[in-house]
């Protein structure tokens, strides 16, 4: 009959633990839409994200003071991609028509520039201090974004894979409202 030490068990599955715990703390697993403090990679927030989920970003134009609405969808390389354009004014810094391949309509007072194919790593972002109202819409909710990010803010927008520890340091904007 052979005797076991209990020691040699441990001296085994601690470190097994130890590299479990590991893996699910810092590997990237969780798909999400990434609002990151400049160009520096720190997170400021977050939303969840699914490939399935598109999004669009809402505010209020400078000059003609009316809605503009920029939709997005991320590609499965994790780039976002601009697919259509909604803003009530033509003025300075509105487009007047449609690209290659893109569709211009009018309807119901609003001009809409759709099957755009505009795909980008990221993109940068001011959010604005006084009017603009940067507001995030996202499954049919609005979030604005001067309630998690400090108006003003140079803000980074992009897609990417966050792990634990940066869930927890960033704000889940889906869990503020």
């Amino acid at each position: 009959m052979k005797i076991e030490k209990p020691g040699i068990k441990l001296l085994v599955l601690v470190p097994l633990i130890i590299v479990t715990i590991a893996i699910i703390i810092f590997i990237p697993m969780k798909e999400a839409l990434v609002f990151q403090y400049q160009n520096t990679g720190k997170m400021l927030a977050y939303i969840p994200f699914s490939k399935e989920d598109h999004f669009k970003i809402k505010y209020t134009h400078s000059i003609h003071l009316s809605d503009v609405v920029e939709s997005y969808v991320i590609t499965e390389d994790e780039e976002i991609k601009q697919y259509e354009l909604m803003y009530e004014d033509f003025a300075i810094g509105m487009p007047e028509n449609a690209s290659d391949g893109e569709i211009f309509e009018q309807k119901n007072g609003k001009y809409y520039i759709k099957n755009m194919n505009r795909i980008f790593p990221y993109f940068d972002l001011r959010t604005g201090k006084v009017r603009a109202n940067h507001t995030v819409l996202f499954r049919e909710k609005e979030y604005p974004l001067s309630h998690f990010i400090e108006p003003g803010t140079w803000v980074r927008i992009k897609a990417e894979k966050i792990n634990l520890i940066q869930q927890l340091r960033g704000v889940n904007i889906l869990e503020q409202s």
